[in-house]
């Protein structure tokens, strides 16, 4: 009986495989449907102005030199807003220059094995599909009057190519995670832009995996010596690029630190028509890393309290967000744990899982040296605890967020079931295709166990005790209970159940944190107009040149006094306003 049980859990996940390639592929098909947002067109809007202009573009000579350096000219979510910045940081005195690729990497963060095959990419063909309409799209994207282009092949020697093509072709792939070209983590980026152009936590799954890695690592190092070669020439006093991780910008961010070139990095934030920017490293570290002063220090009122529960309540649904889960949620738990077997009268915990591929970086504090060595240990332990239940939540994002195009190929259902061929009986999973609510779910647990998300800053908000294991950015807080080791993390667990909520203390300070997470951190930027149909995703509504002058959007204000000024990060909502004109 058990082999034909095992037999029929084969069966399943073989057909669900299937559907997942599927799925892929039909996203891969709607994205070439969808039609092409409207580029902004930098000739008629500094046309609306062109003595401004021309008087900002002679004052920026003289003032700081800044590089915007998208590299990827054709990503969907980038390139438009850095051309955005390019213009005004120029209003506000800089020198700004722009960074691209002209077809000078074999692989990078935009290719995907949805667009490239395995056996291309490795044989360094990416031209043949990404490169021409790429390079295309960044140069009519920044075709700005006057702003100056650098592009990475014009800061990349001969020999350096043959280098990088050297170093990347005699090493094994147990040997690049951990090459470091002058002090720098080069292989670290390159091993976390492969995982994500497959979409999967572990290399080793996938025959031309080798061949991958090294194409990612020679893109790496000619980076590296294009960044090196740039700085020596040009002297930037500020390098400001997206993500802050992968290939290229990880390696742009490390050889600034390297050479102490003061570095910003930024990504869309989750809230519509904002993003976060970090100094000096991805906003995936300086999250955690960020002192409590920055918010707790901050006036708080009722009227805060009433915006942030709001905005928390909204994100059920979605409604006010760039990305979202489940926005036709089913809440009725009752229904959900007949169909399970799982007893709400029993303590139950929560499990919220990650994407296995994404953002596969060292963080020194993790528990455990990946999240599936963490679900499988976890998934081990609650085994020995048959008083208690776990309910794990698989990540949603496993089958791409809507707009989307990068589907997890490692599946950590599959995971589970194949360390795990007799799941013990106290433990439940919702796959990421279920419709099950991830809100109700959690609000029916005891406590909650989880690695990276950030959906830790909402639970806590309502009182859910919260145990972290990974890089999640409720971390650090005095929020949470925060492993620092596998050790500390199971004795954590012996004390399960908690049997209660936070106290009513906790619980101000975790909503003080989540207003300053998602309104301060969050910069507004009202003229980005959603387009979510579209590519890119939203299109740069801007009436005149005038309009990016200082003082016309506080939002925009804080990010260039930011790159300019070293000044924080930080949109204060509590005096400019929540939304400063947002949608």
């Amino acid at each position: 009986m058990d082999a034909i049980k095992l037999s029929i859990l084969n069966l399943y996940h073989r057909l669900r495989q299937f559907a997942l390639r599927l799925r892929e592929h039909q996203q891969v098909a709607v994205g070439k449907q969808k039609r092409r947002a409207e580029l902004p067109d930098w000739k008629a809007i500094v046309g609306s102005n062109e003595r401004l202009w021309q008087e900002s573009l002679a004052k920026a000579e003289a003032g700081p030199r800044v590089l915007i350096a998208t590299a990827i000219g054709g990503h969907p979510q980038f390139t438009v807003l850095e051309s955005v910045l390019s213009v005004a940081l120029t209003l506000r005195g800089a020198k700004v220059d722009v960074l691209l690729c002209d077809m000078a990497m074999p692989a990078c963060q935009r290719a995907k094995i949805s667009g490239i095959k395995p056996p291309a990419l490795g044989e360094g063909r990416l031209a043949e599909v990404f490169c021409q309409g790429c390079v295309a799209t960044g140069s009519e994207v920044f075709s700005v009057p006057g702003m100056t282009m650098q592009h990475m092949s014009e800061n990349i020697s001969d020999a350096e190519r043959l280098r990088a093509n050297d170093i990347a072709n005699s090493m094994t792939a147990d040997e690049i995670p951990g090459y470091q070209w002058n002090e720098l983590p080069i292989g670290e980026h390159a091993l976390a832009g492969a995982l994500r152009y497959y979409g999967i936590g572990d290399l080793t799954l996938e025959p031309e995996g080798q061949e991958v890695l090294r194409r990612y690592l020679e893109s790496s190092l000619l980076t590296a010596f294009c960044m090196r070669n740039l700085l020596a020439k040009n002297r930037y006093d500020v390098v400001v690029n997206n993500h802050g991780i992968y290939v290229p910008h990880g390696i742009v961010s490390a050889v600034c630190r390297g050479d102490r070139v003061r570095t910003v990095s930024w990504n869309l934030a989750y809230r519509k028509q904002c993003a976060i920017f970090s100094h000096g490293d991805t906003y995936h570290h300086t999250l955690m890393s960020e002192p409590v002063d920055t918010w707790e220090s901050m006036i708080w009122s009722e009227q805060q309290d009433f915006e942030i529960l709001r905005y928390l309540n909204s994100r059920r649904t979605g409604s006010r967000d760039w990305i979202w889960f489940n926005r036709d949620a089913d809440d009725d738990m009752g229904r959900f744990a007949v169909e399970v077997g799982l007893d709400w009268n029993k303590p139950v915990i929560g499990m919220l899982t990650n994407v296995v591929w994404d953002a596969q970086l060292h963080y020194p504090n993790n528990a455990f040296p990946g999240m599936i060595d963490w679900v499988m240990r976890t998934i081990a332990y609650f085994r020995s605890r048959p008083d208690l239940q776990l309910l794990i939540r698989v990540h949603p994002g496993e089958l791409a967020p809507p707009g989307g195009s990068t589907v997890s190929r490692q599946p950590i259902a599959e995971e589970i079931h194949s360390k795990f061929p007799h799941m013990p009986n106290n433990v439940f999973i919702i796959g990421p295709e279920s419709t099950v609510s991830t809100y109700a779910a959690m609000d029916r647990c005891d406590s909650v166990i989880i690695y990276g998300t950030k959906t830790g800053v909402e639970l806590t908000s309502v009182g859910i005790p919260v145990i972290v294991a990974g890089e999640a950015w409720i971390r650090n807080k005095g929020l949470t209970l925060d492993a620092t080791n596998a050790e500390s993390y199971f004795r954590i667990l012996d004390t399960l159940p908690l049997r209660k909520r936070m106290d009513a203390t906790q619980i101000d300070r975790a909503r003080k944190y989540a207003y300053h997470f998602f309104f301060r951190r969050m910069i507004p930027m009202p003229f980005l107009d959603p387009k979510p149909e579209s590519w890119p995703p939203f299109e740069v509504a801007l009436p005149a040149l005038d309009a990016l002058l200082p003082g016309s959007y506080k939002g925009l204000d804080t990010i260039c006094n930011g790159i300019l000024n070293g000044s924080p990060f930080i949109y204060h909502a509590e005096d400019f306003g929540l939304h400063d004109n947002l949608q």
